[in-house]
C-alpha cells in the first residue's frame, strides 16, 4: 500500500489574529479580577466587625470614650460604654449593661439608632446628611437618665468631686448644620442634674440643677447656655454662649444662709472665691 504522507506542521494563525485574541482575553481577566475584588469589598462591608467601629470611636475621642467587648457588626452591634481620662487613666467608669446600635447608610448620609440598656426606655435616633459644602446632624426627640458617677471616669475635676445623682437628658428638635464650615443650631438640649451629691460636701443631696443649650427656630451660630438651680442649699447660676469651637461661660456658686461652712471646701474648688461666692468661668 502506498504510504500516506506525514502531516506537516500546523500553520500558525496570522499575527493580526493572534494579537486580536490576546486583546480579547485580557479584558475578560481584568473584569474577572475587578469583579472578585468588588465582591470581596462588599462582603467585608456587609460583615465588617463591630470592633472596627469601636476602634474608630476610641481614636476620635482620644481614648475618652471607649466601646469595650464589641459584638456584632458595624451595622448592628453592641458594646460596653466606658468613660476614661485617656491612656493610663485609673478612674475609668463603665456604664451598667450594654450600648446597642444600628447604623444604616442612606443615599446622602447615614442613620444611627442607639439605646443603652440601663438608661433609655426607647432608642435615640440621629440622622446625618451630607450636601455640597454642608453637613447636617438631626437628633430625634428623646429622654434618658444616666448615673452621674459615670462622669468620674473623665478625670479632673470629676474624679475630685466624686459626683453622685442622676443626669436626665432631654432633646427637642435639635439640629446642627455646618455650611461652608459655619455652624448653625436649632432646638434645645436640656440636662437636669437631679439630687446631686459630692464627697466634698457633708450635705447630701446638695441640690438639683438644670443646664440648657438653646438654638433658635431659624438656626444660630451662637447657641446660648443657661445654668440654674432647681432646689437645694448649694445654689448655682450662670450663662454663656457657644462661639465656634469654644464655650464662653460665667456664673457663680454660693450656699444658702446657714450652710456656708458645709460648702466652704467645695466652693474653693469650683471657682475663684469672692467672699461667700465662688466665681465660675470658662473660655
Amino acid at each position: 500500500m502506498p504510504k500516506s504522507p506525514k502531516p506537516g506542521p500546523r500553520p500558525s494563525p496570522p499575527a493580526g489574529l493572534r494579537q486580536a485574541t490576546a486583546l480579547g482575553a485580557r479584558p475578560v481577566w481584568r473584569h474577572a479580577v475587578w469583579g472578585a475584588l468588588l465582591g470581596l469589598g462588599l462582603a467585608l462591608a456587609a460583615w465588617a466587625p463591630a470592633r472596627w467601629l469601636a476602634w474608630g470611636v476610641n481614636q476620635a475621642s482620644q481614648g475618652q470614650v471607649q466601646w469595650l467587648n464589641p459584638r456584632g457588626t458595624v451595622w448592628q452591634g453592641s458594646a460596653q460604654l466606658v468613660l476614661s481620662a485617656g491612656e493610663g487613666s485609673r478612674d475609668s467608669q463603665a456604664l451598667p449593661g450594654r450600648l446597642n446600635w444600628t447604623l444604616t447608610p442612606t443615599w446622602n448620609g447615614a442613620h444611627w439608632g442607639w439605646q443603652a440598656d440601663c438608661c433609655m426606655a426607647q432608642a435615640a435616633n440621629v440622622q446625618v446628611s451630607l450636601g455640597w459644602n454642608s453637613l447636617q446632624v438631626q437628633v430625634g426627640d428623646h429622654a434618658s437618665a444616666w448615673p452621674a458617677a459615670l462622669l468620674t471616669g473623665l478625670g479632673a475635676p470629676w474624679n475630685t468631686l466624686q459626683a453622685h445623682g442622676q443626669l436626665q437628658l432631654n432633646t427637642r428638635s435639635v439640629q446642627w448644620r455646618w455650611i461652608q464650615g459655619r455652624m448653625q443650631m436649632q432646638g434645645q438640649l436640656e440636662l437636669n442634674l437631679q439630687n446631686m451629691s459630692s464627697r466634698l460636701s457633708p450635705i447630701k443631696p446638695m441640690g438639683s440643677y438644670r443646664i440648657q443649650l438653646s438654638g433658635t427656630p431659624e438656626g444660630t451660630a451662637t447657641p446660648s447656655l443657661q445654668l440654674s438651680t432647681l432646689q437645694g442649699p448649694l445654689m448655682l447660676s450662670g450663662q454663656g454662649q457657644w462661639i465656634g469651637e469654644r464655650l464662653r461661660f460665667t456664673g457663680e456658686a454660693s450656699a444658702q444662709e446657714g450652710h456656708e461652712a458645709a460648702f466652704d471646701n467645695l466652693l474653693n474648688i469650683l471657682g475663684r472665691r469672692q467672699g461667700v461666692r465662688s466665681l465660675l468661668s470658662l473660655g
